[in-house]
């Protein structure tokens, strides 16, 4: 265990509370310079309480993103578990959790930092220092960012089977705590419509309360299968550029079946250059 690696990473955003989760969890493994980390994925997930899929992506995302790298292996009961090291650069590089120091200056004769403690001359103790001291920073009101996140909630709740709706205050609470985990709005509304559609041809008495199906969580299932159905659509999507761009490179007559968005697409992907599209008449 590392008190270095922790309070780094501790002292870092990572872009949703499952990551900072999952992070925390490793760093808590990990030795000074952040290696030595060996724990499987069903480990992770056993102490995070987080879905398998969601450990799974976050750990593929961390070594993507280099903050996370693989270097070696270590023999188990089941076989082996990958040995990790966190890269402490690049989470150093991350944007801090702190609050920026906001400096406002000083008069000529500069406010007392403190509670004033000197005398007068006739011996008389200085004043205390005003409550409203410049260096107080007041934060602006927040009262649209608030009414958006509640109009948020409310569409989310809305997409919910009507004649099971119940405890409304419940279920808009554990709707603000999903989010807080760092799940999208988009993602647990559309998790909500996909079971409404699931349920619709059910009997009144077989669909759950939705104070009951917010609280025990059951949104999760689908949301992880959302966030799969997406990869396997990006691996599709890629494997389809993949195989335009061998056209293209090949000259295929095929080519004249490529669209315009797709050429554009391939070029953004990198998969082909624009000398290659050219070349196989795509572009003049």
């Amino acid at each position: 265990m590392s008190w270095r690696v922790a309070n780094t990473c501790a002292e870092r955003k990572f872009g949703s509370a499952a990551r900072k989760q999952i992070i925390m969890f490793l760093a808590d493994k990990a030795s000074d310079d952040g290696s030595g980390i060996w724990c499987s994925k069903g480990t992770i997930q056993r102490h995070t309480e987080l879905g398998e899929t969601t450990v799974k992506r976050t750990v593929r995302e961390f070594l993507k993103e280099g903050i996370l790298v693989e270097t070696g292996a270590r023999t188990c009961k089941n076989g082996f578990t990958v040995v990790y090291r966190i890269d402490l650069a690049k989470v150093e590089a991350l944007e801090p959790t702190l609050e920026p120091k906001i400096e406002t200056g000083s008069t000529v004769a500069p406010v007392q930092p403190g509670p004033g403690t000197g005398a007068t001359v006739a011996g008389v103790p200085g004043p205390p220092r005003p409550p409203n001291h410049p260096k107080t920073i007041h934060k602006p009101p927040t009262r649209k960012r608030e009414a958006a996140e509640d109009e948020e909630d409310e569409k989310i709740l809305a997409a919910y089977p009507p004649d099971r709706l119940r405890s409304k205050a419940a279920c808009l609470a554990q709707i603000g705590e999903a989010m807080k985990e760092g799940i999208k709005p988009e993602d647990l509304r559309q998790a909500v419509q996909a079971y409404a559609t699931e349920s619709a041809g059910f009997t009144r008495s077989k669909v759950c309360f939705s104070d009951n199906w917010f609280q025990l969580r059951r949104w999760q299932a689908y949301v992880e299968k959302q966030a799969e159905d997406k990869e396997k659509a990006a691996a599709l999507q890629v494997d389809h550029h993949k195989r335009l761009a061998c056209w293209i490179s090949d000259r295929s007559p095929m080519c004249k079946h490529i669209t315009g968005n797709q050429v554009t697409a391939l070029l953004a992907s990198k998969f082909v250059t624009e000398a290659q599209i050219q070349a196989a008449g795509l572009r003049s």
